[in-house]
């Protein structure tokens, strides 16, 4: 090689050095989040938080130094100044008071310890922060209703803009679910809205950009209602207009002219209605939509005379159409009905393109499961009917899909009922959509049984069709209710798989309102229960103590203070009502649901109950919640609730021990629930502790390795033998293939998780009609333990939110490899271990501006190594003997 050609590739080289450094060592920030959304478009919190992330390829990167300002316009409406500290998660807005339904621009510079800065900038919109800011009234039809069927009535309204437009934003609500167009063109991608919420004490309006809707002349708004939650029939007794009677609009648009001027387009006694051709609506029983009905000729409305002080921002990631499902196969059952398999239990609608005479009616009815010869099942619908019906103009291809309405389906059957062939449908004529609130996926789950990954796949599936607006307990049959049992049970698996933050802070301030004035907690939020049944105003262990676990929950998860504060004084009035009902400390009173649903094996084996004590559930449960009590109250710098109720905790656990643990440390009912949940809440003194987890181990053993858990026990069952030693167990629990067993629905081919352990039982028949769900998330909790156990993703309690991060996988026989992340607010920590050749091999990724500890099993696992690192990569080897 010539010395200039040596010297021009020495040049080369350093250019690209010098290149690389630029460009992979730059410092990035992603991300930006107002009150945990990207861009929000209505934020009620008069004092916003904000948070982001920094991405950086380098190790060991923290902020050093981040300067937040807020602009309206070109305006600097406040800045923070340079903040020396390192927090980047809901810094918190402390200048002057923010305009109501103002747009705001914010930025943040950050500077990190490498020496380097980086900026970014995002937007948010202030909702109409008070009752005197809503212009519009609230309309109702002026025609009479058929009070039978109660048609969707579509409310109008034509304008002119008399300018050029610069920008337009509507805020819209209703008593009822709405859809809503201009010129034709659907607003948003919404649906359900306004969603289920305490409507008397808080109903949701939804704020939309309509600039690209709108043109010059003639624009036309159309905004349809079905009956929805709000006065569809809801519950098993079939009650309708649960908070009202009539269908009724609020809509109120800005619209800002490029002279600088405003006109408002708002609901009042401009604005027409007539019936439109969706003629049934109905949340259980479907809907009916009739393209031959030509709409009579639309009627003034009238105006309702309605507070606006119930009006809030929606905080909550709305429902939105998801994944879509071509079917599997389409057949005739035995009976000659034709069926379609969309190979997946979904919640959703099937969407269908038919072309067919004019006035033919076809039927579109949806279930979980095939009887046992092949037909179609929906005996455990109850009286949900699930049916959609469709009637068709002719002519030309057309598209049907319902809009008030939702359906839990794998399923489908098709019917005609008038001048239709069902065997005609072909698999491009129909599809299934999913639908669930959209919050984003922040975690995913592999390992090397592929069980267990349908295991995963099917805790995924059931919280997506079950967070739909509210956390419901099934998606099928005429419930589909925010039980709070079930939603605590479940709630710090959902913070895994999808970010529910706002999800649960919605739900948790409908929690709050419904929280009877003696601290009591409903069994369902919102509260349509307690109307009808009285055991419900008294409370019970598990589901009124939502109030304390969820809290804690979402903020150990998220580190997000704010739901803690909100929730602080709610959970003390739970907990100090248990105290007024209690005894010495021991809690008797009410009726319990106990460890609901756990196995119950034949009638003829009394040996082998498995059925725990419900005052023992109750009073492990009144500990729970008074230690996490405790907690929040330490979190929260309330140091003289903390030793108030450190001394409430020391009495329940005394209590506890004297009432139902022996001398020698047998618990009353001796069940895998009873130690459990002994151990789980440390309700055990220290010296009793190894006995009672030597008995649980000894229980499960004795049933083969299969559980007997239910709702109450079966979030912890896991955890507590890891804890204790009795990892093989867990493990030998996690791969039993057997009924009662978590891969049992999994072998049965459940797509979702089932209501109960034997929905379908080992002979093929079902459990009983009237509860017997195939798509409820309860016993998916033990995805926790799968996450934080098996993969080893967890937070620190010194620094929640995965600001410090907790890196300690736990391998056990029967698993060769794992995969896991998640995405915090941090950014991604990625695990990834496996066993070769009896060496453990583990590879972390660690977020910037956060540190973990990695412990790295070794030997017979009974030791770790450990590590305290920063953000980066690393990559661990040590031998292990299973």
């Amino acid at each position: 090689m010539s010395p200039q050609s040596t010297i021009k590739l020495w040049v080369i080289t350093l250019v690209l050095s010098l290149f690389s450094n630029v460009v992979f060592s730059q410092l990035k920030i992603t991300h930006l989040l107002t009150e945990n959304l990207p861009n929000p478009a209505s934020v009620d919190n008069k004092a916003p938080r904000f948070s982001w992330q920094l991405q950086s390829p380098e190790r060991n990167v923290l902020q050093k130094a981040y300067d937040l300002k807020v602009y309206e316009g070109k305006e600097l409406v406040w800045t923070s100044g340079k903040k020396s500290i390192d927090q980047s998660v809901n810094i918190t807005y402390a200048g002057p008071a923010l305009k109501s339904g103002a747009q705001y621009k914010w930025s943040v510079t950050v500077w990190d310890n490498k020496g380097k800065q980086a900026t970014n900038t995002a937007f948010f919109r202030m909702g109409l922060l008070s009752p005197s800011d809503w212009k519009a009234k609230w309309i109702t039809p002026g025609y009479k209703e058929d009070s039978i069927m109660r048609p969707s009535p579509v409310f109008m309204k034509n304008f002119q803009p008399g300018k050029k437009i610069k920008s337009a934003i509507a805020y819209i609500t209703c008593h009822g679910v709405y859809f809503a167009t201009i010129n034709d063109k659907k607003i948003g991608s919404d649906l359900l809205t306004p969603g289920w919420t305490s409507y008397h004490q808080r109903l949701q309006y939804q704020v939309y950009d309509i600039t690209d809707l709108l043109q010059k002349g003639n624009n036309n708004i159309q905004v349809t209602i079905g009956a929805g939650w709000y006065r569809g029939k809801l519950g098993w007794w079939g009650q309708n207009n649960m908070y009202g009677k009539l269908p009724a609009l609020l809509f109120q648009a800005e619209i800002q002219y490029t002279d600088g001027s405003k006109e408002y387009i708002n609901s009042d006694t401009s604005w027409q209605a007539t019936e439109s051709q969706i003629r049934y609506a109905e949340i259980y029983n479907g809907e009916i939509i009739d393209h031959t009905f030509k709409p009579k000729p639309a009627t003034p409305v009238k105006v309702l005379e309605l507070p606006f002080d119930n009006l809030v921002a929606t905080i909550n990631e709305p429902v939105r159409a998801h994944e879509t499902f071509k079917p599997l196969k389409i057949f005739k059952a035995p009976n000659g009905e034709t069926i379609v398999d969309f190979g997946q239990n979904l919640v959703g609608f099937a969407r269908l393109k038919i072309k067919g005479a004019a006035g033919s009616i076809l039927a579109v009815e949806h279930a979980e499961i095939l009887d046992q010869e092949g037909n179609f099942y929906t005996a455990n619908l109850r009286s949900a009917k699930q049916r959609d019906i469709y009637i068709l103009k002719g002519g030309e291809e057309e598209s049907f899909e319902p809009h008030f309405t939702f359906h839990g389906f794998r399923y489908a059957r098709i019917s005609g009922i008038k001048d239709f062939d069902p065997s005609i449908l072909q698999a491009d004529q129909i599809e299934a959509v999913a639908i669930y609130s959209d919050m984003p996926q922040t975690g995913y789950f592999e390992c090397s049984d592929s069980l267990v990954n349908q295991l995963q796949h099917n805790i995924v599936w059931s919280q997506n069709g079950n967070f739909l607006d509210v956390p419901t307990d099934c998606p099928q049959r005429n419930e589909r209710f925010g039980w709070t049992g079930d939603a605590q049970v479940f709630s710090r698996t959902a913070t895994f798989n999808r970010q529910v933050n706002n999800f649960f802070a919605k739900w948790l301030q409908d929690l709050a309102v419904a929280q009877f004035p003696n601290g009591v907690v409903p069994f369902i939020v919102p509260d349509i229960f307690s109307a009808v049944d009285e055991n419900s105003r008294n409370g019970a262990a598990g589901w009124s103590d939502a109030v304390t676990i969820i809290p804690w929950n979402i903020y150990f998860a998220y580190g997000d203070k704010k739901v803690l504060t909100d929730m602080y004084p709610h959970m003390k009035a739970w907990v100090d009502c248990v105290t007024a009902q209690s005894v010495k400390g021991l809690w008797r009173k009410n009726f319990q649901f106990g460890d609901w649903l756990s196995y119950r094996s034949g009638y003829n084996e009394v040996d082998r109950s498995a059925l725990t004590d419900v005052y023992l559930v109750a009073q492990a449960y009144y500990a729970y919640s008074t230690q996490l009590l405790v907690n929040a109250a330490r979190a929260l710098g309330k140091s003289d609730d903390v030793e108030k109720y450190i001394g409430v905790l020391n009495k329940i656990k005394e209590a506890f021990c004297k009432e139902y643990v022996t001398p020698n440390g047998r618990i009353l009912s001796n069940t895998q629930t009873s130690y459990v949940l002994a151990l789980q809440f440390d309700l055990l003194p220290e010296e009793f502790r190894p006995i009672a987890a030597k008995m649980l181990a000894e229980n499960v053993v004795s049933y083969d390795y299969h559980l007997t858990t239910g709702f109450l026990g079966v979030p912890f069952l896991p955890h507590v033998l890891s804890r204790f030693g009795y990892n093989d167990i867990a493990y030998k629990l996690l791969l039993q293939q057997t009924y009662p067993s978590w891969l049992y629905p999994v072998k049965m081919g459940a797509t979702t998780i089932w209501e109960r352990w034997d929905g379908i039982k080992p002979d093929g028949s079902f459990q009983l009609a009237d509860m017997n769900s195939f798509n409820h998330y309860s016993y998916g909790a033990v995805g926790d333990w799968m996450y934080r156990v098996m993969a080893g993703i967890d937070t620190d309690t010194s620094g929640v939110g995965y600001k410090k991060i907790r890196i300690m996988p736990h391998p056990g026989a029967g698993i060769s490899y794992v995969k896991a992340g998640l995405e915090t607010y941090y950014g991604e920590v990625k695990v990834e271990w496996k066993i070769v050749g009896g060496k453990f091999i583990l590879d972390v990724e660690v977020p910037a501006n956060t540190s973990a500890e990695v412990y790295v099993p070794k030997g017979d696992l009974r030791e770790y190594e450990r590590e305290v690192v920063g953000s980066g990569k690393y990559h661990y080897e040590e031998m292990i003997a299973l």
